[in-house]
C-alpha cells in the first residue's frame, strides 16, 4: 500500500460477500470527498438490486455511486466492458476532483486494473452469434469437447459446464486463430498505477461471514428477492446475470421444483461455497493488500484516515 498521500489517488477495497465493504467504502468516500465506483460484476445488473446486495437509494444519495445497476440482466457485461467503463468512471472522478473509491468483491476486475488486460482483437459479432446459438442449441457438454479438439490447452482450463467461458474461448480461437490461453500470456496495459493506490482488503472470521451471509439472504427474501428472481425467470439461463448468487434456486421455486425452505438452504450454501472461492482468490492474489477487520471498525478506521 502506498505511503504517499496523493489526494486523487485510487482506493481500492476488496473483501468477500458480506464483509461489509460498502459501508467502508461510503465511511471513506464521505471523509476523502470521493465517488464510489463498483467493482462486482453482479451489482452492474440493473434488475438485481436486492439478490446482489447493491447500495440502497439512500446511500446512493449520500455518496455519488457509479457503474452500479446500469447493464440489462439480458446483456453479457464483460471483464473488457468493465475496464473501459472504470477507466472512463476514473478520469471523470478526476475531473470532478473527487478520490475514486473502487470497491467489489470480483477479484478480476482489480487485477484487469492494475494490470491491463491481454490485447485480444475483437470478436466479429457473427462469430459470436453463431457461438452463442450453438450453445443454446447443443449445451456446455458438447462444445466442450469441441473446445477440446480445436483448443486443448484452454479446454484444460475450464470447467465443463461453464457456458460462458466455452464460447469465449470458441469465439476466440475462431477469430484469431490462436488459443486464448496464449493470448493471455501477452501482458496488457494497466488503468492505474498500483504504486499509486491505497489497497485494503476487508476481512472477518468466516464462521462470522457464514452468519452475515446467512442473515442477509434472509433479509433478501423479505425485501423482494422472489419478485426479482421472478422477473427474470424468462432469460436465456446462460447469461452472467443468472449466475448471481441465490437466483436459481428461487427460480427453482417458481418453477414449482423446491420449497421455499430448500432453496434457501440451498442458497445459503452457494453462498458459503462463494466466500470460500473469495478467500481463497484473495490470499492467492492480494498478499500486499492492507488488511481491515470491519468486527473493530472504530479501530480500524483509525488506522486506515492518516494513510488515505
Amino acid at each position: 500500500m502506498s505511503d504517499a498521500k496523493n489526494e486523487l489517488a485510487p482506493i481500492l477495497i476488496a473483501g468477500p460477500t458480506a464483509s461489509g465493504k460498502s459501508a467502508l467504502a461510503i465511511a471513506i468516500a464521505e471523509h476523502v470527498g470521493g465517488v464510489i465506483i463498483n467493482a462486482d460484476s453482479m451489482q452492474v445488473y440493473r434488475e438485481l438490486r436486492v439478490l446482489t446486495a447493491r447500495p440502497s437509494p439512500e446511500d446512493e444519495a449520500r455518496i455519488p455511486h457509479r457503474l452500479y445497476g446500469f447493464v440489462p440482466a439480458a446483456e453479457a457485461y464483460s471483464t473488457g466492458r468493465f475496464v473501459s467503463d472504470a477507466t472512463a468512471a476514473i478520469a471523470k472522478a478526476r475531473e470532478e476532483s473527487r478520490r475514486p473509491v473502487i470497491v467489489g468483491g470480483t477479484g478480476l476486475y482489480f487485477k484487469a486494473l492494475l494490470e491491463g488486460l491481454s490485447p485480444i482483437p475483437p470478436i466479429d459479432p457473427s462469430i459470436r452469434d453463431h457461438w452463442r446459438a450453438e450453445a443454446e442449441r447443443r449445451g456446455a457438454a458438447d462444445l466442450y469437447r469441441e473446445l477440446s479438439s480445436r483448443d486443448a490447452p484452454m479446454a484444460a482450463r475450464l470447467a465443463r459446464s461453464d457456458t460462458q467461458r466455452i464460447v469465449r474461448a470458441l469465439e476466440v480461437v475462431e477469430q484469431t486463430g490462436r488459443s486464448l490461453a496464449e493470448w493471455q500470456t501477452i501482458p496488457g496495459t494497466p488503468v492505474i498505477d498500483e504504486a499509486e493506490t491505497v489497497r485494503l482488503l476487508v476481512t472477518l472470521d468466516r464462521a462470522e461471514l457464514y452468519m452475515r451471509a446467512d442473515a442477509r439472504f434472509s433479509q433478501m427474501i423479505a425485501g423482494g428477492a422472489m419478485e426479482e428472481a421472478r422477473a427474470l425467470a424468462g432469460l436465456d439461463a446462460n447469461l452472467p446475470a443468472m449466475r448471481a448468487i441465490g437466483l436459481r434456486p428461487l427460480l427453482s421455486v417458481i418453477r414449482g421444483e423446491k420449497t421455499a425452505e430448500s432453496a434457501a438452504e440451498v442458497a445459503r450454501l452457494e453462498t458459503r461455497q462463494y466466500i470460500k472461492r473469495q478467500l481463497t482468490w484473495f490470499r492467492r492474489n492480494m498478499i500486499t493488500w492492507k488488511n481491515i477487520n470491519l468486527k473493530y471498525m472504530e479501530r480500524s478506521m483509525r488506522e486506515i484516515f492518516p494513510f488515505i
